[in-house]
């Protein structure tokens, strides 16, 4: 019976380490996004196009035929406005804001933006002005 104890004990603290993590994880993809927001206001191209994915700049290049520096202020992104809530999934997040929804990747020197600009549909996936290809 005492092994059971030991083994039940290790999986409880297992679970409440990810609960801490999970709320450390939503924390930085909030303020990840919140930093995106504010070199958009700012305005501050050149931080803001180092907020997005590789994916989703290069296909903000492509698809605007310029440089993000150019490209970025030209998205007609919304101000996001105050954080409402944030649901993370594994190393993907969504973050909802005031007016607009953002979706976030976790890389090694932290979280990006995927997506920008995102309105929901009925049954049907997010329209984004700014997404990665």
């Amino acid at each position: 019976m005492r092994g059971g104890a030991v083994v039940l004990t290790g999986v409880l603290l297992c679970t409440l380490a990810a609960c801490g993590s999970l709320a450390g994880r939503e924390d930085a993809a909030a303020a990840a996004a919140a930093r995106f927001g504010a070199s958009l206001r700012a305005p501050d191209p050149a931080r803001g196009c180092a907020a997005l994915a590789p994916g989703t700049r290069g296909e903000l290049e492509r698809s605007a035929e310029r440089p993000c520096v150019r490209a970025l202020p030209e998205a007609g992104l919304p101000t996001a406005g105050p954080v409402r809530s944030v649901d993370v999934y594994g190393a993907q997040a969504r973050v909802v804001a005031e007016r607009d929804t953002l979706f976030l990747s976790s890389f090694p020197g932290g979280w990006k933006v995927t997506a920008a600009g995102c309105v929901p549909r009925a049954e049907r996936p997010y329209r984004c002005l700014v997404k990665g290809g």
